[in-house]
C-alpha cells in the first residue's frame, strides 16, 4: 500500500519540525527516515552564496 499525498505531507511536515512520527508502519518510517536524513545531509554541505571571482583571472577579464 502506498502512502496517500495527504499521509506524506503530515510526515514530511513531523520531519521538518523535528517532532516524532507516533506510527510503527515501515512504509511511514521508511519515509520519515528519508526526509531526516536528506534534512541531516543539508546542514552538513556548506551554504555558498552569491558569485565566486577568481582575483587571478580579474586582470584578463577586463582588458
Amino acid at each position: 500500500m502506498s502512502l496517500s499525498s495527504y499521509r506524506m505531507h503530515r510526515i514530511y511536515l513531523a520531519a521538518t519540525m523535528n517532532y516524532g512520527l507516533g506510527s510503527n508502519d515501515p512504509e511511514e518510517l521508511a519515509y520519515y527516515n528519508k526526509i531526516r536524513k536528506e534534512m541531516d545531509d543539508m546542514k552538513k554541505e556548506p551554504f555558498k552564496s552569491g558569485i565566486t571571482i577568481n582575483l587571478d583571472n580579474l586582470e584578463e577579464i577586463y582588458k
